[in-house]
C-alpha cells in the first residue's frame, strides 16, 4: 500500500531536491526579471536597470543551487544553511526596493514582488528547517539507501 506523503516529507526524505527545486526558482526568477518584465515595465513600474539588477542574484543561485544538486555533497546542510540565507539576502533587497520605487511600482509590480518574496520564503523556511535539524546529513542518505533498496526488494 501506497503512502501519500505531502510534498515537505518528501524533501525531508530527499534534501538534496531542494537544490534542483531551488535552481529552478532561480531560473524562473532569471527568465521573469531579465525578460518579461523588462517587456512590462510600463505595467510594473520598477526600472528596467534595477530589473537587471535584481536578475543577478538568481543567476548566482542557480549556478550554486544546481552544482550542489549535482555534486551531492555530504555537507549538504551547511550548503543548503548558505542558499537559504543567500535567498533571504535577496528578499531583503528586493522588499527595500517596494520601498524606494513607492513613486513608480504598480499595483501589478507590488502584487508581483510580494507574491516573489512569499514564495522565496517558504522556500527558505523549508531549507533552514532541513538545515538546522538534528539529523545528520549520512543519517538521511544512509535512510534513503536502505529504502532505495527496500523498495527494489519488494519490486522482485
Amino acid at each position: 500500500m501506497k503512502e501519500n506523503k505531502s510534498f515537505i516529507q518528501k524533501l525531508t526524505e530527499n534534501p538534496i531536491q531542494l537544490f534542483f527545486i531551488d535552481a529552478l526558482g532561480a531560473l524562473l526568477s532569471i527568465f521573469l526579471l531579465g525578460f518579461v518584465l523588462v517587456m512590462l515595465y510600463p505595467y510594473i513600474g520598477m526600472p528596467v536597470e534595477k530589473l537587471y539588477y535584481l536578475s543577478l542574484a538568481p543567476c548566482v543561485f542557480a549556478v550554486y543551487s544546481y552544482l550542489c544538486y549535482v555534486r551531492k555533497p555530504k555537507s549538504w546542510k551547511k550548503l543548503l544553511a548558505i542558499i537559504a540565507i543567500a535567498n533571504l539576502v535577496y528578499c531583503i533587497i528586493t522588499f527595500s526596493l517596494l520601498f524606494s520605487e513607492k513613486e513608480t511600482l504598480t499595483t501589478l509590480g507590488y502584487l508581483y514582488f510580494i507574491g516573489e518574496i512569499v514564495v522565496i520564503l517558504g522556500l527558505v523556511a523549508i531549507e533552514l528547517k532541513l538545515a538546522l535539524s538534528k539529523t545528520p546529513a549520512t543519517k538521511i542518505q544512509g535512510s534513503q539507501q536502505i529504502k532505495k533498496y527496500s523498495d527494489e526488494k519488494n519490486d522482485m
